[in-house]
Parts: C-alpha cells; structure tokens; sequence
C-alpha cells in the first residue's frame, strides 16, 4: 500500500555472543505492544543465511522498492543512478569502494574504507591513476563519492557480489565473487596491490601518517529490471543498531535499542493505534520478519491474548 508507513530496522539482532548477553536485559515495550497489535507478513518475510552475499536488511529494501532480491545481484549502483536522474543505458553497473586489505598470515582482513581519511581530492586522483588498468578490462570508473565510486561495463551483468557490510572488518576470501565468473576482477584485485604498493600515492599517505589504499570491493552489481521500477516510498530505515552491530559495540548496540523503541518504533505504534496501516521490518544476520497491521483471523486473536509475541522472542529468530 502506498500510504502505508514502513519502518525497516536492520542489525536487530545478531547470533553473537555480546548480541545474545546484551539482549538479556534489554527492555522494549513500544516493540512489545506494536507487535502485539501487528500480524506476520509472510510475503514480504525471508529465511537466509549469515554466508549469503546480500544481508536481510538489503533483500527487504529491494523488494519494498520493487528491485530484484536475488542474492549477491541486487542493482545498488545502477538504482543509485537512476535515482540521480542520470541514465543506465540499459548497461549494467557497480560501485566500486577503495579500500585497503590487511595481510597477515593467516587473514585478508578489509578494514573499515571510512577510516583511510580519503577525501574527494585524493579520492580523485586516485581514481585517475588506476581508471586505465580497469578500462583495459571494459570497465568504466566514474567518481561519486570518496569511499566509493561508480563502474559500468558487461562484466557486472550476471556478476553476484557481497555487500561491502558483509565483508568489512572480515577476511575478504570466504566473500570473493566466483573464480570462475569473475576471474577479471581477481587479476585486476592481484595487479592494483602490486600498482599501489609503491606508488607515490601511498608514500606521501604513509608519510603523513594515513593508513595506505591498496586495494578496493566491488559490490551492488548488475543492471535495472525493465522496465524501471516505477518510483515509491522508500521505507525509513535507521542505521544506529546496525553501525554498532558492525563494530560489535554492543553496549552502543542495546543504547541504540532503547532510543529507537522510544523514538520510531513508539512513532509506529501510535499510529497503529490511530488506525493507519503500517509495517514493521526487523533484520538480523540471517532473516527479516515483517509484520503489518492487516486484519487478523479469530484464531490468531484468540493465539494472541494467551501469548502474545514479544520482542524478545522474536529477536531470537533473525
């Protein structure tokens, strides 16, 4: 429905152990009585896993957008420009992210890009000395952010890749696209580690005491459905638990719990009680439940005054 108010919540929930301990005494009750009031929505729920490519947070925007949901293949890049008003051309495209890989014996780790201290100026340049080595390989760099840029060429047509939150602060070799299909992108990956190990690009970033760029992530890849999805609202989705998540602080994790319960989900719930039609998306690692305000069957009524589902339980289930 189109006037119906959405509120996604991704990092909700995680299978870890500071996740689990910390969510023994977190206290929700705006959750507790909006899911009261809300029943399943199974159509718009999914089941994953933590190995997937695309986290659950990623398939519920692209299926609330009206984007393909395919793991690895939703078209983030080529949405993104469509959503600046600039054209595809039908091709098929990626963001690339700059980033740098940290070697040891035993781990390729991807540490944080928003943490190299890369602004525009040098993000640019940078693009301009490996845009050629790419453009050997039909691929087209185009600059849109510091810590990420825009690429179009065939090889993105088919090509599943990991989200950059999948990967990050992880070793890079249990999230590389497949050998076989993306056998460009892994020379190309070998020969930018051997370009920027000694270029003067890093020497003066080493010389003032930046950490170095040696390699980048290819994610959100591939092309738009046509015809285009026509334009809807995108759902709200706060970040705060899912930035935590990510830095496994989960003391800020349970901190961002509580202010979201007291801010948007309590906005939520009133306007439940109002009688407007909402939904509810909550995301972990692995799945998305979605809940709305349709209307619920006698026996589900009946379920529900004898045990109602609470937050607690169903953090449990993503």
């Amino acid at each position: 429905m189109s006037d119906t108010t959405h509120l996604l919540i991704p990092g909700a929930a995680s299978a870890s152990e500071g996740c689990q301990q910390a969510q023994q005494g977190l206290a929700l009750p705006h959750l507790d009585r909006l899911l009261a009031r809300l029943s399943p929505h199974p159509a718009q729920s999914d089941d994953g896993e933590e190995t997937s490519f695309t986290p659950p947070h990623e398939r519920a925007l692209a299926r609330a957008l009206g984007l393909p949901a395919e793991d690895g293949r939703i078209p983030w890049a080529a949405w993104h420009r469509h959503q600046q008003g600039l054209s595809t051309n039908g091709e098929a495209w990626a963001f690339v992210t700059p980033c740098q890989w940290q070697v040891t014996t035993d781990h390729v780790t991807l540490r944080d890009p928003e943490q190299l201290g890369l602004h525009e100026s040098a993000s640019r340049a940078l693009l301009a000395i490996v845009a050629p080595w790419f453009a050997e390989d039909g691929i087209t760099l185009h600059y849109d952010q510091p810590t990420r840029w825009l690429a179009s060429g065939p090889l993105f047509a088919n090509l599943a890749t990991a989200s950059l939150e999948r990967v990050l602060l992880r070793d890079v070799r249990a999230w590389m696209p497949d050998a076989k299909q993306a056998r460009t992108l892994h020379r190309l990956h070998s020969e930018m580690q051997m370009l920027l190990y000694t270029h003067a690009f890093n020497d003066e970033r080493t010389a003032r005491g930046l950490p170095v760029v040696n390699s980048f992530w290819v994610h959100g890849a591939g092309a738009l459905p046509q015809p285009v999805p026509a334009p809807s609202a995108a759902p709200s989705m706060p970040t705060p638990l899912r930035d935590a998540a990510l830095r496994e602080d989960w003391r800020a994790w349970a901190q961002a719990w509580a202010a979201l319960d007291a801010g948007p989900v309590a906005g939520l719930l009133r306007q439940a009680e109002a009688g407007a039609p909402v939904m509810l998306t909550l995301c972990g690692e692995r799945n998305a439940r979605t809940f709305h305000n349709a209307p619920r069957s006698l026996a589900q009524r009946f379920q529900g005054f004898f045990r109602p589902l609470r937050a607690a339980d169903m953090l449990h289930k993503l």
